[in-house]
């Protein structure tokens, strides 16, 4: 469905939504999915583009989480393995096992890790996605070659799960609207209509694209902005609390020679107490994360000099060659939504549990949580809805319905395998126009076909949302992505019928924008 068709039903609509959904990443589509396939009539806007924020920006795990395991949290880890079983059951295209690997330098921690990580499958149960072992010294040297061989004794191997984050949103977007929701993008919500008790009873929405501004009626209004809810908090009531304390990750990616293999390293414990990844991901190296208190939220929040520095040399520890700042190809910030709790000493102790809030006002706030655990997120949270919305009950059916794209055997369509059953009409793109199948950028595993489909098919809006979101262009090489971005504008002008002057700020747009995810100045990587 085009989005002008989405915007046409807002505009004609009389009658309340069963439910107005303010923002769009995990938390929000999540919501939107699991109420419209229960049949309730549901609107998502977003006021950027989906999963512009933290949603795009993870580790890209689907994962129990190891850390929330040490440190008591069973239930959470529990829900969230089992989350991670259904993910996989319902996208395969974009979920997959990946082994980790956790070296020992000392005698001591391959048992001591080896016993936590059978706990940590015990608790998997049926949807374990593989059996931990202790390997020897020269079984990680086959699987890792460039791990640092000093002092190493062996090490434990597990398995969780990989995906790659903005395109499950955008295949979840898909699905929702499938179902019967209408989704949003670049609609940010100006202001809050009340009753005559004081109570929420709609918003105010304008359309960033055309400057029409809508007033829409909802029984229920649910907020899933994620690290900026108080932000849509103090719209309703200007004098709330504020229940998020915003802290900041970033990831450093590497051409996958600095680490080649299919496994990933763990590393349990670093100087800030947290856990480290390094990761093959779309034929690179990602590695990270860091975790620092922020004072307020951007959508383009920026790396401190300390968090790139801190990642290079954890990561020298355990790799033969240390990495250098000249090796990062691409840089990226995402904000963790952590909800404030007393006594927790920093936010990497704040839980990652999620929480449902409802104010004064009447607005329903799910915040916290994370990615892999966002479908019992959004089915806790509609059930919240129906009550305070007064609506009928349904039952959700989330557990076993399929997102869009599902397909069992997608890498049969080799570098389309991420679009799982939407590949065969890219395909057909190609087989009618053999001119699309031109590289973006030799650094870059994408074709012109990618922006034709992403434009006409996923709402993309701008050169960002393609090159950053519907492609992961920007965050694998942010040098590449600016030298694409002229012929991605071309592409796109040409199906949204835009004109020269469209063309040159979307270049000058992205191009400005992406320098913060450049190491280089000029994104000369």
């Amino acid at each position: 469905m085009q989005r002008s068709e989405l915007i046409a039903k807002v505009a004609q609509r009389k009658n309340p939504w069963d439910m107005v959904i303010v923002g769009g990443g995990a938390t929000g589509v999540g919501v939107a999915l699991d109420a419209a396939s229960r049949g309730y009539e549901v609107l998502l806007v977003e006021q950027s583009d989906f999963g512009k924020g933290t949603s795009s920006r993870s580790t890209k795990l689907v994962h129990g989480g190891v850390r929330y395991l040490e440190q008591g949290n069973v239930s959470l880890v529990m829900e969230a393995l089992k989350e991670r079983g259904l993910l996989r059951q319902n996208a395969p295209h974009l979920v997959h096992d990946l082994p980790f690997i956790v070296p020992n330098y000392d005698w001591w921690e391959a048992p001591f890790y080896g016993m936590g990580l059978k706990v940590y499958d015990l608790l998997a149960g049926k949807y374990g996605f593989g059996a931990s072992r202790i390997l020897s010294r020269q079984e990680i040297l086959e699987r890792i070659p460039t791990i640092k061989t000093e002092g190493l004794k062996g090490g434990v191997i597990y398995y969780d799960g990989q995906f790659d984050d903005s395109r499950l949103l955008i295949n979840m977007v898909t699905t929702a609207i499938e179902q019967g929701a209408t989704v949003l993008n670049y609609a940010a919500v100006t202001d809050v209509i009340k009753d005559k008790d004081g109570f929420l009873a709609g918003v105010h929405i304008l359309d960033h694209e055309s400057g029409d501004d809508f007033e829409v009626a909802a029984r229920v209004i649910v907020n899933a902005t994620g690290a900026f809810t108080d932000r849509v908090r103090r719209l309703a009531d200007p004098a709330v609390q504020p229940m998020i304390a915003p802290s900041q990750g970033i990831h450093l990616v590497f051409d996958r020679a600095l680490m080649p293999g299919d496994s990933a390293i763990m590393v349990p414990h670093t100087s800030d107490g947290r856990v480290m990844f390094a990761i093959p991901w779309h034929d690179h190296l990602l590695v990270g994360t860091t975790d620092t208190p922020i004072a307020e939220p951007t959508l383009e929040p920026k790396p401190f000099d300390h968090e790139i520095e801190f990642i290079l040399e954890t990561a020298g520890r355990y790799l033969s060659r240390q990495p250098e700042r000249t090796d990062i190809l691409s840089i990226f910030v995402g904000i963790r939504p952590l909800v404030k709790a007393g006594g927790a000493g920093s936010t990497s102790q704040l839980s990652r549990d999620h929480t449902i809030h409802i104010d004064n006002s009447g607005l329903l706030t799910i915040c916290g949580g994370k990615w892999t655990t966002y479908r019992k997120m959004a089915e806790d949270c509609v059930d919240h809805a129906i009550t305070l919305g007064k609506l009928d009950d349904m039952s959700c059916v989330t557990k076993k319905l399929h997102i869009h794209g599902w397909c069992e055997n997608a890498e049969q369509y080799g570098a389309l395998s991420f679009y799982g059953s939407d590949a065969p009409q890219i395909q057909a793109l190609l087989s009618a126009n053999s001119a699309l199948a031109a590289k973006l950028h030799p650094a870059l595993p994408y074709c012109e076909a990618e922006v034709v489909w992403a434009v006409r098919s996923e709402m993309a809006r701008s050169v960002e949302d393609v090159l950053a979101r519907r492609l992961r262009a920007l965050f694998l090489n942010a040098g590449a992505a600016i030298h694409a971005a002229p012929r991605v504008a071309a592409i796109m002008a040409e199906e949204l019928g835009r004109g020269p002057e469209w063309v040159k700020s979307q270049i000058v747009d992205f191009s400005v924008m992406a320098q913060s995810y450049c190491v280089n100045p000029g994104g000369s990587q």
